[in-house]
């Protein structure tokens, strides 16, 4: 039976920047990944081992140096930044470590935000009642006229998951997500991923620190050196 298409793959992919050290620093060797639809997938490593930028390319934030990086089966590097921003709004959603709402936005105008890119009036209707159905799955139902201000970390980091969702991507990517909560909202945030990588079938890939949450996910890998391997295996 031939194996799914991978939802992502990278192959051979470096970066380097150029004007970041006398001589370039070369963040990625050669990192290769395959990713299945649906799976849940943990990077870990030290503190400026490339984590983010791996997730920025994956989420074509930013292009390699060398390498392929595909989405769906379209290489990213064959897209212009018009298509390129059209694929990060509707098949890509971005959790981060800092949930980066506006503060003069209520919840549910936050989570909006990622739609107000394009379509008819219909699909903006759907739009806000899907807005509507994730603030009440991630417990904030009854706080779509707050500010930001008025919520707590860990409910800005679930306003956060709903507004990366609210586009039904097929991958979503967390920097960090965990990093600026305490141990029981963090918790929280945890299950709330996990759950919602089985509800919603979307791929989930996320660069942490912390172990709890790493264990979580269906598969480790660790980025040491510019490359990819499983968790356990050293050199």
């Amino acid at each position: 039976m031939p194996e799914a298409q991978p939802i992502l793959e990278l192959i051979e992919v470096e970066k380097r920047y150029e004007m970041a050290a006398p001589g370039g620093l070369e963040v990625l060797k050669g990192a290769s990944l395959r990713i299945a639809p649906g799976e849940s997938l943990a990077i870990v490593g030290p503190s400026g081992c490339g984590k983010s930028t791996l997730l920025a390319l994956m989420g074509a934030l930013d292009r390699p140096t060398a390498g392929r990086v595909l989405l769906e089966g379209r290489d990213l590097a064959t897209l212009g930044d018009a298509d390129l921003s059209r694929l990060r709004n509707r098949r890509v959603g971005f959790v981060f470590q800092l949930h980066h709402l506006l503060a003069q936005c209520s919840v549910l105008e936050n989570v909006l935000v990622p739609t107000l890119a394009g379509g008819d009036r219909a699909w903006r209707a759907e739009a806000e009642s899907r807005a509507h159905r994730l603030l009440a799955r991630v417990g904030l139902g009854g706080r779509l006229g707050h500010r930001p201000g008025q919520l707590s970390g860990g409910e800005r980091q679930r306003v956060a998951v709903a507004r990366a969702l609210v586009n039904r991507p097929a991958v979503l990517l967390a920097d960090e997500p965990t990093g600026s909560l305490d141990r029981c909202n963090a918790e929280d945030l945890i299950r709330l991923l996990v759950d919602l990588n089985a509800e919603e079938g979307v791929t989930l890939v996320v660069a942490t620190h912390a172990e709890i949450l790493a264990a979580r996910m269906g598969r480790v890998l660790e980025l040491a050196d510019g490359t990819l391997r499983p968790k356990e295996e050293r050199p």
